[in-house]
């Protein structure tokens, strides 16, 4: 026969919290809430969480404690992406980099879409990940 462990438990009534005894220790029954959104966290949510991490870190914190700081994360790399390619169509119309330059100059359509790209970029960089 095996022995089986006794699970005990036990609410404090200060607090409301429930207690199970394991391997005789009291451990809180505390589950954290189900995040808003899940994912794999891009380029520029890895880029907010660093910038959160080393100059906000308070709200970096609140936002780890709540379970928010992961669907913050996605949020904002959903809406940089979007601002990005948004930006990228913008700029090589008005700057007539298009498919004709492409045909054309390969090349040079690739150093132009790069250059935008950056500029890009470094515009949602500063009005979106440094906010």
């Amino acid at each position: 026969m095996k022995n089986k462990e006794l699970k005990q438990t036990i609410i404090d009534e200060r607090t409301g919290i429930e207690y199970n005894l394991v391997n005789g220790y009291y451990i809180p029954n505390i589950l954290l809430p189900k995040p808003r959104r899940t994912g794999n966290i891009g380029k520029y949510g890895r880029m907010r969480a660093r910038y959160l991490k080393e100059h906000k870190k308070a709200e970096y914190s609140l936002m780890l404690i709540e379970n928010e700081l992961t669907s913050h994360l996605l949020d904002i790399d959903d809406i940089c992406r979007e601002r990005v390619n948004f930006l990228v169509k913008q700029i090589a119309e008005k700057e007539n980099v298009n498919e004709e330059l492409k045909a054309q100059n390969q090349l040079e359509w690739v150093a132009q879409m790069n250059n935008i790209l950056y500029r890009a970029e470094e515009i949602i960089t500063n009005e979106i990940i440094f906010q």
